[in-house]
């Protein structure tokens, strides 16, 4: 079907390219803010969505999941604590606040948090345009200076059509990862697909499943096929002896405080990279230890009564992946001797984490206005913007892609709120104000 261009409309002070968690949160902020000030002096944002409606990871919603983040670091009240988008709010909403009270859990159900977010979407929806793919992004140069960005965005009916933005707010999350020569096939799945996989599936047609990686979506994973799947054996294989627990431990989790974002941002870089090697424990490659023990207490079980469906393959890994038409065949090494057996298998599900999305990709040659480290990542404001060449006055914020600036809880929910508020903070108090030149811009140790 050909592209129908519709004419740009007025110039927006920001266009959100995703609409996850992230890009939520600052349409929340952005509704607050709109509210307390004059009619005459709105923030005037649009968020573009590719999905046809709100969805966080639906394919890991597996029942029983709970969040491994407290309630509190909601979408708000970090920031506001008095928000009526709070999490605390919605289950008022939903008539369950009282209930919820007496569970006393500080985490909840994964389903029940993303039934909020969605809650909180309908509520901010008439700033969101869904089923619309930005394909391009394009710096609008007047008298010389970048001064905003013009944004395609594409409809499923294939019609395009140009926004107008003095800054652009890119939030494109995470890309399912597969190791190199694995590709997703019926019976080759990423686990970010697990649970409508698993719906589709004829439970009687998957005798040997497989399960790949160490961390929390790994054994979630495999938790998940052995209660699904009552008369399948359930593979986990991983390099590590055992699963290790994640490090949630009060002064731990501190690295996730909004105040620890300005020690690592203004850290040198040898700091940078010690604190997120002391505490990658806190996020990756580690699992909850409550689930750790259910696991065991099921192998162990299974042992007793004699039927061993749930196979814990420690320090093992896969060495070569033949996906057939019946069955896929692996070789799996125990590294410790170094012996290798073939498993055949119906089902192969790599909980192997995700890389972030390009979020500069979109500007296509024109990133070469964004400023770079030595290794090639861009270069940042405590603000989120990316440092740009000393011509350019329009915004390019990035949530996510900047854990290498301003720490681990660049990908997570734990400070969204915070950082929602900072963004939209910096795009109001830039509004109608010069640029500072870039080297003036730029942290301390990238000037």
């Amino acid at each position: 079907m050909p592209d129908h261009h519709h004419a740009p409309e007025s110039v927006r002070d920001f266009v959100g390219v995703g609409f996850g968690p992230s890009n939520l949160a600052l349409a929340v902020a952005v509704a607050e803010h709109n509210a307390a000030v004059p009619d005459d002096d709105p923030i005037d944002a649009l968020f573009l969505e590719k999905q046809a409606q709100f969805g966080w990871h639906r394919g890991m919603l597996v029942d029983g999941a709970t969040m491994q983040v407290s309630f509190l670091k909601d979408l708000v009240t970090m920031r506001n604590p008095t928000s009526d988008f709070s999490f605390v709010s919605y289950l008022h909403a939903a008539g369950r606040l009282v209930e919820f009270v007496n569970h006393k859990a500080f985490f909840p159900l994964r389903a029940e948090f993303h039934a909020y977010l969605e809650w909180a979407a309908g509520r901010v929806a008439d700033s969101v345009r869904y089923g619309a793919e930005v394909i391009a992004i394009r710096p609008r140069v007047t008298d010389g200076q970048v001064d905003g960005f013009e944004v395609d965005e594409r409809a499923g009916d294939g019609t395009v059509r140009t926004h107008l933005a003095r800054n652009v707010v890119l939030a494109p999350g995470l890309t399912p990862f597969l190791p190199d020569g694995v590709a997703r096939s019926a019976r080759i799945w990423h686990n970010s697909e697990l649970v409508p996989r698993v719906a589709a599936a004829d439970p009687a047609g998957i005798r040997t499943a497989v399960v790949v990686g160490a961390g929390q979506s790994a054994a979630e994973s495999a938790d998940y096929l052995h209660r699904r799947l009552p008369d399948a054996e359930v593979h986990a294989v991983f390099s590590r002896y055992g699963y290790a627990p994640a490090d949630d431990s009060p002064f731990a989790n501190r690295i996730f405080d909004p105040a620890a974002v300005d020690d690592y941002f203004d850290a040198p870089g040898d700091v940078k990279d010690m604190l997120t090697a002391y505490h990658r424990n806190t996020n990756y490659s580690v699992v909850d230890g409550d689930l750790i023990v259910d696991l065991y207490r099921t192998v162990y079980e299974e042992r007793v009564l004699g039927r061993e469906r749930l196979r814990i393959r420690h320090a093992s890994r896969i060495t070569a992946l033949h996906d057939g038409p019946d069955h896929a065949d692996l070789d799996i090494e125990y590294l410790p001797t170094g012996k290798t057996e073939t498993l055949g298998a119906d089902v192969v599900v790599y909980a192997t984490g995700y890389r972030p999305s390009d979020a500069l990709g979109l500007l296509g040659d024109a990133a070469g206005i964004c400023l770079r480290d030595d290794a090639g990542r861009p270069r940042m404001g405590r603000d989120y913007r990316v440092a740009t060449a000393p011509h350019v006055t329009a915004g390019i914020y990035l949530q996510g892609g900047t854990e290498h600036t301003h720490g681990l809880s660049s990908t997570l929910l734990s400070n969204i709120a915070v950082r929602a508020g900072e963004i939209l903070g910096s795009v109001r108090d830039r509004r109608g104000a010069g640029t500072p030149h870039a080297a003036a811009y730029a942290p301390t140790g990238q000037r």
